[in-house]
Order: structure tokens, then sequence, then C-alpha cells
């Protein structure tokens, strides 16, 4: 029952964010999320993509969080080394829409390390485990550094601890310490991914055999107590596609009036009056130019709201856009208009009705206003979205 009252707010909650990014209000769009309770995502899915080198024991650990033992049914299949080539989906039955992706490894024959991460299209999973057996190494360093590009958050599992301990135990009897060989494999572990710019790390020794010991149970509790968080953050990373179809909505509604715009621009450079003609089309285009900025809530007085809004400098913010350098367009604009104005002129010495030159003008300022309105549009709606990501970046960064 809580279940479905969680996903009929939900539904509630995105649709009130799509309205809200259609009227250019994006400020309430990105208050709309920070205001509901996280108790509120608890119906959203999560997919968490187990990754790491072959052998690592990645399809061990998931039957391990799952409760189930190799050769059990619906268990992961183990000791497949080098041949996995197909991702498989496990539901987890303790925690709710939550799916655990046993991948391949990485590095291997099928799926090289340089091409990987393309391969697998990792950005579509929401939250990954690393699982590693051995000393932090370069490909443990390209995953860390592939997932901090997509804004997605990672645990590392150092695995077959008890292979480790059991060797140390063999090898250096009289100093065999359980305590401090498993800090020096948590502190290898930190030191790698901090070199990769991850502050604290969350590192889990674990052995899949003993579910008990070491690092397991804290870290089905982490994860546990984790949970509604990673989901918040899933339901961000979300929302930029959610907000897309809406955005090109919008601009395609707004496309169909810039006719209008041309039209009313022609006719008025076709007025027999040079400097009128000229500065009335110029001033239109203007006019239409900002007031885009204004509709899609990307203005400057909308973007200092937002920046506030998620705690950023607005130059955060209004360094992912691109029109702001419109500035040559308008001065395209300008020239444009002046061949008319200056057609214009030249007839208007010699008659005093230069019924030619306001045709030439007219004419111009009837494309150039179509195209480049047309321009500015697109790039105004691209730069909507850019922000909105940026913004939204910056609410999952808050939540970490």
């Amino acid at each position: 029952m809580f279940l479905l009252l969680c996903r009929r707010l939900s539904t509630m909650a995105v649709n009130e964010f799509k309205d809200a990014v259609y009227k250019g209000r994006l400020t309430h769009a990105i208050s709309n999320v920070q205001q509901r309770p996280l108790e509120l995502f608890n119906s959203h899915t999560l997919s968490i993509a187990v990754t790491g080198e072959s052998g690592s024991g990645k399809s061990s650990l998931i039957n391990a969080m799952r409760g189930l033992c190799a050769g059990d049914e619906g268990a992961a299949e183990t000791e497949m080394l080098d041949t996995m080539r197909e991702l498989t989906a496990y539901p987890d039955p303790i925690l709710p829409g939550v799916t655990l992706w046993d991948l391949p490894g990485v590095g291997t024959f099928y799926f090289p390390l340089d091409t990987y991460c393309e391969q697998l299209n990792l950005s579509q999973y929401e939250f990954f485990i690393i699982v590693g057996s051995q000393r932090f190494r370069s490909d443990h360093a390209r995953l860390v550094r592939e997932i901090q590009r997509t804004g997605k958050r990672f645990y590392f599992v150092r695995s077959k601890a008890d292979v480790d301990l059991d060797a140390s135990k063999r090898q250096r009897p009289p100093s065999y310490n359980q305590k401090r060989i498993l800090k020096q494999i948590r502190e290898d572990c930190r030191r790698g991914i901090a070199a990769e710019g991850v502050g604290h790390p969350q590192v889990f020794v674990v052995s899949s055999r003993e579910t008990n010991c070491y690092d397991f149970p804290l870290l089905r509790q982490t994860l546990q107590t984790d949970l509604l968080i990673l989901k918040r953050h899933a339901f961000l990373l979300s929302l930029p596609a959610v907000a897309l179809p809406i955005v090109n909505q919008k601009k395609a509604n707004l496309k169909g009036e810039i006719w209008k715009i041309a039209l009313l621009s022609c006719l008025l450079a076709a007025i027999p009056v040079p400097g009128i003609a000229f500065l009335c089309t110029f001033f239109l285009f203007r006019k239409h130019l900002f007031q885009y900025y204004s509709s899609f809530g990307v203005d400057d007085r909308s973007l200092s709201a937002l920046a506030q809004q998620v705690g950023r400098p607005v130059r955060e913010l209004m360094a992912v856009m691109t029109s702001l350098g419109t500035t040559p367009m308008t001065a395209l604009k300008l020239l444009s208009d002046l061949v008319g104005t200056a057609v214009m002129g030249a007839e208007y010495s010699w008659k005093r009705l230069p019924v030619f030159g306001a045709r030439v003008s007219g004419g111009v300022a009837l494309v150039t206003t179509y195209f480049m309105l047309r321009k500015c549009l697109a790039s105004v709606a691209d730069d909507t979205q850019r922000v909105l990501s940026k913004a939204l970046e910056a609410e999952r960064e808050n939540t970490i």
C-alpha cells in the first residue's frame, strides 16, 4: 500500500516537474524535487552494476548478497573465467526495487579495457560496485574515472579476503595479525581511489564464502542505509531525459510563431524611411531574442534564482551556455539590415519614394529574421537543457 502511494506521488512529482520546465520555471522544478521526503523515493528502482576484472568474484558476491550459493536455483553462474559475454540481471530479494547486474569482466578478450565502458554502456546504470581481488590496479582506476565522469557513485569491494588471510598466515605465522592485514588492504584501496579524486571512498573487504565476517555485514547495512539516498540520486539522474522532450516541444511551439515575426519585420523594413525601418526591425529581433531567454527560464534573473536554489555561483550555470555568444549573430542581423537600408538610402537620394530599396530591405529582413531567430531559439533551448542538467548535477552533489 505504501509503495503504491509512493508511485502515485512520484508520478505527480514528475508531472509537476514537466509543467514547471515547460513554463520556464526551472527554480520551481528543482524545488519540487528538493521538498520531497526521502521516503517517497522508495518506489523508484535502482540498477546496480557489479563490475571489475575477470575472476574477481563478482558473481559470487552477487550470490552472497542475495543469500544464495553457487548451484542454487536462480543463482549467478560462477567459475566462468574470461567466457562471460552477456549481462545478467538479478533482483535483490531484500531491498525493494534493486537489481544487481552481473557485468562481464574488464580486460578480457571480448571486453578489452580501452573499449569496456563504451561496449557495456556503463552510463545506463545508476550505481556501481567495483570488485577487485588484488591490489588496486589500473583497471580499477579506469572504472573509477568513468563512473566519476558520469556523475555516478560506487562502492569498492575488495573480495577474497579469506584467501589473502590464509596465505599470509601460512607465509608469516609469527607476525600474522588479521586486523592489521585487513587494515592494510583497505588503506591500499582507499589510496588508489583517492588518487582519482574521490573524497571519502567507501571500501569493503569481504569474503563471499564468509558472509558474517570482515566487512560483508557492513556492506549490506551500508547499502540498505544509503538506499533511499541512492534512489533519489538515480531519480535526479533521470530528470534531464524527462525534460528533453518538454524543452523540444516548447521549442517547436515557439518555432511555429517565427514566420509571423519575420513577416512583421519585413513590413517594418519596407517602410520607405531608411532610419526608421532599420531601428524597427533591429529592435524587433532583439526583443524576441530576449523573450526566448525569459520564456525558457535562462535569463539573468532566473539564472540567479536557480543558482541560489542549488547553492552554486551563477557563473557555473552560465559557463555551460553557448547562446550567450549571440552577439555576433546580432551583429550579422545588424549588417544585413544595413544592406537594405543602404540600398534604400541610395535610392532615396535621387527619388522621393525608394520603392526598390524598400523591397530589398523588406526581403532581407524577412529572410534574416526568420533564419536567425530559428538559430537563436535552438541555441536557447539547448542551453536550457544544459543549465537544467548542471543544476540537477549540483543538487545530486548536495546529497552526497
